[in-house]
């Protein structure tokens, strides 16, 4: 089944305005996550930038990146994902992989790793990663999502908590990790896109709402969530005017 990477952005920033033109080696950076994700996936994958703004779709144009236009007014990603599906004629038992905007250094294995294993598991509605966490401080750390899985690597539950808590943890003393090694999220997902087009209609979950984590509404309303397990985690993302800059000096030292 072919896939289709979106690659959601928007000029709205309130850390580092209009993100998705930033410059990265004289290339924006959109157009960089675009170029990152083509040069590993296999042929005839389709990556699409849905942006919220004609510069954007100007940006991809010029380095030859497939663009499409989407509302600026979207309360979520995962509404503007839809509504791109819509744009492209996308078929629901379609699968498609979103890619953040501003992932530069995203690995394409680990992309074509999160759209497999949704065409490896029948039942699940979306797709996602994670990774085993190796300090402590991680682990306790509620910036880092936490996700348990079930025998078929099905996502149980997602969390800012330390999970799995063990009943004989100490509570002296230094912190310490449960063992076998916890998971962490990597917020990749993929979906179908029946799925998609339906998620946003979903109410809320108010696990969601306590959590501030979108994904647990799926969960909520009975949809599985098929989770690849990567060695490692991927690069950090841009949010900030000091990751753009570890961004460039990581590119030029590449070069």
């Amino acid at each position: 089944m072919r896939t289709t990477v979106l690659i959601p952005a928007r000029l709205a920033s309130t850390r580092l305005p209009n993100k998705p033109l930033a410059d990265i080696g004289g290339v924006p950076m959109v157009v960089r996550v675009a170029q990152r994700v083509l040069s590993g996936m296999a042929p005839g994958t389709r990556v699409v930038v849905a942006g919220d703004s004609e510069s954007i779709l100007q940006a991809c144009a010029q380095h030859g990146i497939e663009a499409v236009l989407t509302r600026q007014d979207h309360p979520s990603g995962s509404d503007r994902l839809a509504e791109a599906c819509d744009i492209l004629g996308l078929h629901d038992d379609a699968i498609v992989v979103n890619v953040q905007g501003d992932e530069p250094l995203i690995d394409p294995v680990l992309v074509t790793a999160v759209a497999q294993v949704l065409q490896d598991n029948a039942t699940a509605s979306m797709g996602t990663a994670a990774c085993p966490i190796t300090e402590a401080d991680e682990f306790f750390n509620p910036n880092a999502v936490k996700v348990v899985l079930d025998a078929a690597s099905h996502a149980l539950y997602f969390s800012r908590a330390p999970i799995p808590w063990w009943r004989d943890a100490p509570t002296n003393g230094p912190r310490q990790l449960p063992s076998p090694a916890p998971l962490r999220h990597i917020g990749i997902y993929s979906y179908r896109v029946g799925f998609l087009r339906q998620f946003p209609c979903l109410a809320p979950a108010p696990l969601e709402s306590t959590e501030a984590l979108e994904q647990l509404r799926a969960l909520w309303h009975g949809h599985r969530i098929a989770v690849h397990v990567a060695a490692s985690a991927p690069g950090a993302g841009v949010d900030t005017p000091e990751d753009l800059e570890r961004v460039r000096a990581w590119l030029a030292q590449m070069q």
